[in-house]
């Protein structure tokens, strides 16, 4: 009688947990519920900071435009150079002065080099015509263009001291130099002899074509010789 009397206490307790446990979700769901459009109320409002700490930039064009000059050109480009170079930027000097206030810098350029001849200043004086062979005082190849490409050209790898933020300009300084050195690269390979020998090559076929088979390019200091 004991046992059975022990076995209805047991369970009792047991209905009264779970009934306990029932309010207790019941309650905790109805706070959820409650609690859901202040949630919502939060996580808007922390949008809108952060869209006022962080906002989106805006860039218009202006709608006037100002061409300040106009040029005929008449430039044949003969050749291009597509080059890479790594330029190492940095401030400050080696040491702990480097470690606190340094800022050093990894720079890959990716640039084009552009070389030709200008055909305007090619005069009437610089062809003429001997024996049936067509002589021609061609310019002397220059470039035209040496610049970035931007898209392709990227800081590999940045170090700042630990008490400053780094240098502004210090990228802007690798540019211009990796630039510069560009440029430098293609003069040292040959742009230059390879645009002059392509402008040559390019015109000879098109002289040919105008009826002129033979064709002789003299350089620019080059004197016709008198006709007797």
């Amino acid at each position: 009688m004991n046992g059975l009397k022990g076995w209805v206490l047991v369970l009792g307790v047991l209905a009264i947990m779970a009934w306990g446990v029932a309010r207790v979700t019941d309650q905790v769901s109805r706070l959820r519920q409650a609690l859901l459009p202040v949630q919502s109320m939060q996580g808007a409002l922390s949008t809108q900071v952060a869209q006022v700490l962080h906002p989106t930039p805006t860039v218009v064009p202006d709608p006037v435009t100002i061409v300040h000059k106009v040029q005929r050109l008449a430039r044949l480009e003969t050749v291009q150079y597509t080059i890479e170079k790594v330029v190492t930027a940095q401030s400050g000097q080696e040491g702990l002065w480097q470690t606190l206030f340094g800022d050093r810098l990894l720079f890959v350029a990716h640039g084009v080099v552009i070389a030709g001849v200008d055909l305007s200043q090619l005069g009437p004086d610089d062809l003429w015509v001997e024996d049936d062979v067509l002589y021609v005082r061609l310019p002397r190849a220059q470039v035209f263009v040496a610049t970035l490409d931007n898209d392709k050209s990227y800081v590999y790898d940045r170090e700042t001291g630990l008490l400053t933020k780094g240098q502004v300009d210090l990228e802007t300084q690798a540019r211009r130099v990796a630039e510069q050195a560009i440029l430098e690269a293609a003069l040292e390979d040959g742009i230059l002899e390879q645009a002059q020998a392509n402008a040559e090559v390019f015109l000879e076929r098109l002289f040919a074509q105008l009826g002129y088979p033979q064709v002789v390019f003299l350089p620019p200091e080059a004197t016709p010789t008198p006709t007797p």
